[in-house]
């Protein structure tokens, strides 16, 4: 059974917008009733083209309600620049977190923006581009290596969490993990092998960005995070405030703290929440 924030669960029994705008100047339909999860975004400018209005019918689980829910709350008084560079991680962090088995529901969201957006502005529907690999949900082999790559993803687990592609028939897998193979072989090939970092610096980084990025997002629902040791590729955090004890928190901790530390630190640090009386610290 899955963990959801408060947020999540709010979204979904008292979703925002559920309907469709009349007469909308945008418009964007993803998804399938065959595939199970399905959703129409309209929405409506106002005279300084910013959206007024966001309204959206969804035909799925309660991340993908509450996701759809967040979006519209989301875009609302946004141009349409500002709407396109919402992302799928944006939507998740305005829930509080998803579970990582339903990050796909907020790419799902993200999709059907950028089609209203493109909708809005007349021109044609992007054709997708690349190698149809998933069959069974129409994922490209260039839109699971983005995912791949943007998100650090691992293993077909990961990708089906994200995008879906994989979670039917099964007979994709195979091709998914050659694409997540040679994904991070580029990426290991493209990228200048960083200097060596002593304990000390490391510690010093990840210290700087808890300070810069994570804190001030935790503190805005009441929480906070400390640094407790790094030994190895091994971060130490004690969680506090109304992230401490929270159900949700080893959500937050993996899909937000985790992420960060590993996109601006090192690829390889593991992020993992303990009390200080866990640990042999003079």
């Amino acid at each position: 059974m899955w963990e959801y924030t408060e947020k999540v669960k709010d979204h979904f029994i008292n979703p925002r917008n559920v309907g469709v705008v009349e007469n909308p100047d945008g418009i964007g339909e993803v998804g399938s009733l065959a595939c199970g999860d399905a959703l129409k975004l309209t929405f409506k400018l106002d005279d300084d083209k910013k959206i007024k209005d966001a309204k959206f019918q969804t035909f799925g689980c309660a991340s993908a309600i509450a996701s759809s829910s967040a979006l519209t709350e989301i875009i609302k008084g946004m141009t349409l620049e500002e709407a396109e560079k919402v992302t799928n991680d944006d939507i998740a962090k305005y829930l509080g977190g998803l579970p990582k088995e339903k990050m796909h529901c907020s790419v799902m969201g993200q999709d059907a923006l950028n089609k209203a957006i493109t909708y809005c502005r007349g021109e044609p529907e992007k054709k997708k581009q690349g190698e149809i690999v998933c069959e069974c949900f129409g994922i490209t082999d260039l839109e699971i290596k983005k995912a791949v790559s943007g998100n650090g993803l691992s293993s077909i687990e990961d990708v089906t969490d994200y995008i879906k592609a994989g979670g039917g028939c099964g007979n994709c897998h195979d091709k998914i993990l050659e694409i997540i193979d040679s994904t991070k072989a580029e990426e290991g090939s493209d990228r200048k092998k960083p200097a060596r970092m002593t304990n000390i610096q490391k510690i010093k980084l990840v210290e700087e960005i808890l300070e810069r990025e994570i804190k001030p997002v935790l503190s805005k629902d009441g929480g906070d995070i400390e640094l407790i040791d790094l030994e190895g590729d091994n971060v130490f955090v004690k969680m506090l405030g109304a992230c401490a004890g929270c159900q949700t928190s080893q959500v937050t901790l993996k899909n937000f703290v985790q992420t960060k530390i590993r996109e601006l630190v090192s690829p390889d640090l593991n992020v993992k929440e303990v009390n200080k009386d866990e640990l042999n610290i003079c």
